[in-house]
């Protein structure tokens, strides 16, 4: 069923653009009891101590590109970052020979993300400066890097929420790679809702998939007037509706599941049960094996299986580390579609 994988190392390579960000992440067991902690201090000054913390690379367009590339993707991440974000790049994809950097010179974002549990669930609240991702537009690509795009095998926007020039950057993109595939993950479009459901059909013309996330895809579906998912039934009948309404196919990955649909079919892909240990990134993974799946031509139901348990082996893993190819197969196999 999975066969068609073999075939990922011979594409063209995936190009993602454009954002990278220093992340920290912050695990907050309590919030409740920090958040009297910060009102305390608040008044006296001082330390609150005892709170896990990790840095790392980040960037929606930097995780797609690193989980691409840890499933055997040629892939080229094409982004924007000064000296040290440039060598934290650099020394994070040395480890493969399918990899392809066009770092610009440019101050990156920085992202707090505040890993909140409440004892069921782990949500994330993510604090950023934007850096010069919020004004990439087609101006910033040189020749090398669009000669990168006319040769590629797939092309994936992220992030177009946190770029003020992302609808010009996708048409630029798209347009001039005729013969790739095409995707856009927009990330939390909240603050920019309107503006993103006038901008989608001028973009959905170059579109093979819109990539979104349960909030996203309700902020969507508000614009739309058509309400909000709830159920596995509910929600492909809405997908189906909002797909059609924008002409695009649209893959949406929520907590208990994945879904796709072209506007005419619809598809879900139950997810993994597991205990979440890192979720930040998540999204990014899901993206990476589901851009794999495309690529291999998988269908749509194997597709969003494969990508469901990427997601999962990589909220489970403490580390946060996108899984392998191997690694998903051993999951996936014995669950079929």
């Amino acid at each position: 069923m999975f066969e068609e994988l073999q075939n990922l190392k011979q594409v063209h390579p995936v190009v993602v653009l454009n954002d990278f960000f220093l992340d920290r992440i912050i695990r907050i067991k309590n919030p409740d009891l920090l958040y009297k902690q910060v009102l305390e201090k608040s008044n006296l000054g001082g330390s609150i101590r005892g709170i896990p913390q990790t840095d790392l690379k980040g960037g929606n367009a930097t995780n797609v590109a690193y989980a691409l590339a840890r499933l055997g993707c040629p892939v080229s991440l094409i982004t924007i970052a000064d000296k040290t974000g440039q060598n934290i790049i650099k020394e994070s994809f040395s480890q493969f020979d399918t990899a392809s950097l066009f770092v610009l010179e440019g101050r990156p974002g920085r992202t707090t993300s505040l890993e909140l549990d409440n004892g069921k669930d782990i949500a994330n609240v993510m604090i950023s400066d934007l850096g010069d991702n919020e004004n990439f537009g087609p101006e910033k690509l040189g020749q090398k890097e669009q000669d990168e795009i006319t040769n590629a095998s797939a092309v994936i926007v992220t992030n177009w929420a946190s770029n003020k020039k992302g609808t010009d950057l996708s048409e630029f993109v798209f347009s001039k790679s005729v013969s790739a595939l095409h995707f856009l993950d927009p990330a939390d479009i909240q603050t920019r809702a309107k503006e993103f459901a006038s901008a989608l059909p001028r973009l959905s013309t170059y579109l093979d998939s819109l990539c979104l996330n349960e909030n996203e895809c309700n902020i969507l579906l508000q614009q739309s007037g058509l309400g909000m998912v709830s159920g596995e039934e509910k929600t492909k009948r809405l997908i189906q509706k909002l797909a059609k309404s924008y002409s695009v196919s649209i893959d949406l990955h929520t907590t208990n599941g994945s879904y796709w649909s072209d506007g005419d079919h619809v598809e879900f892909a139950t997810s993994f049960l597991v205990e979440p240990k890192f979720v930040t990134g998540a999204g990014d993974v899901w993206d990476a094996a589901n851009i794999a799946g495309y690529l291999v031509g998988l269908d749509a139901c194997t597709r969003l299986q494969f990508a469901n348990g990427a997601a999962s082996l990589y909220v489970r893993n403490p580390l946060g580390i996108p899984p392998t190819i191997d690694q998903i197969l051993s999951l996936v196999s014995s669950n079929p579609c």
